[in-house]
């Protein structure tokens, strides 16, 4: 398999068992990246991340013979992805506390004390922005503004309508401008 195929080229070879193993490292390289940085923001820790993308991927692997392409094969991922990141959320919230508050508490401390930044305060102040939004806003947020994720596509991976994606975007563009204004 030489050279890089499209999505479909990449899901056909994928399907062979002689060519399943290229086709596998060719979605890794197109798409891992994008991913983890995806996953990071909202598990917010590296080592987090990478165990959650790592399972994603477990998940592409064991799924993608029975992806039936009505939507982009990157939308599909990145829904495995944030569903990936959610569950391993709600597991670590459940054990670690009983309210939400107090987790979005304990993930914002984690920015400061981890090495996400390398000391871009701007950066800084905005995830700990992103972080006092509801779980829904925030990650209608990340994939807009860091992923520039059209609404058709988000509609996709979040399995939220357009209407209400614009609305939560819109809300949580106020909320990120009141908080950095008072901070």
């Amino acid at each position: 398999m030489a050279g890089l195929l499209n999505e479909q080229e990449v899901i056909l070879f994928f399907r062979d068992e002689s060519t399943k193993k290229s086709a596998f490292i060719q979605i890794l390289d197109a798409f891992q990246k994008r991913v983890y940085w995806h996953v990071r923001r909202i598990v917010i820790s590296h080592d987090d991340a990478d165990d959650v993308t790592q399972n994603t991927f477990i998940k592409v692997w064991e799924n993608l013979e029975n992806f039936r392409e009505d939507s982009k094969l990157y939308t599909w991922i990145f829904r495995i992805a944030t569903n990936e990141a959610l569950g391993f959320l709600n597991k670590k919230k459940s054990a670690i506390t009983s309210s939400f508050e107090d987790y979005e508490h304990i993930l914002s401390e984690s920015l400061v004390a981890g090495t996400y930044f390398n000391g871009n305060t701007i950066e800084l102040k905005l995830q700990q922005a992103i972080l006092t939004l509801p779980e829904k806003q925030r990650l209608v947020f990340n994939l807009k503004y860091y992923e520039n994720m059209k609404y058709e596509e988000m509609e996709q991976v979040l399995g939220t309508s357009i209407g209400a994606l614009k609305a939560s975007y819109h809300h949580a563009v106020k909320k990120i401008e009141i908080f950095l204004k008072n901070d």
